[in-house]
């Protein structure tokens, strides 16, 4: 696993899936990605898994993917076990998209891959996610092309995804 330093793409990292297993983000290479820290207690739950499930409905077949984070470093919205995360946003809100291991997104613990992402894209907060449903566009190469606030609808990130798709 690369460190968030040495890193020079997303593909650069394995993380961890809800069940424990390794995968290395290259099997996405070729893919536009969107990065979400996720929790199923948030009052930004609803709009943002029912967005996210309709985006990757629409774009699932052209090469986009969700990689979906759970992350209960805000206000505790994620208690529940990965297996119940898993069955929350499949069961729920028809998730289809991988749903990972719950991590943290800010401190010392961070996740690597959030390291990398925020190092890359600085919010209006500097480097420091500030709530759940915080977004990362990614495009085919691995490299951050932009962040959306939590509060930024997912459909509304629907122009620049095609936009990525008409770059390539």
């Amino acid at each position: 696993m690369a460190a968030a330093s040495s890193a020079t793409s997303v593909h650069d990292f394995t993380v961890k899936d809800a069940s424990g297993k390794d995968v290395d983000l290259s099997v996405y290479k070729g893919k536009v990605l969107l990065i979400v820290n996720v929790a199923s207690q948030c009052g930004l739950t609803n709009s943002n898994y029912t967005e996210l499930s309709q985006l990757y409905e629409k774009y699932k077949d052209q090469g986009f993917e969700i990689l979906a984070f759970p992350c209960n470093q805000f206000g505790g919205q994620e208690p529940g076990s990965n297996e119940e995360i898993v069955q929350f946003a499949c069961t729920r809100f028809k998730a289809e998209y991988p749903i990972f291991d719950k991590v943290d997104v800010n401190g010392n613990d961070a996740a690597p891959l959030y390291k990398y992402l925020k190092s890359n894209k600085g919010g209006l907060f500097g480097d420091s996610i500030k709530w759940n449903f915080s977004k990362f566009l990614v495009d085919k190469e691995g490299h951050v092309v932009d962040r959306y606030a939590p509060t930024t609808s997912p459909l509304s990130i629907e122009k620049d995804i095609k936009k990525l798709f008409a770059s390539s």
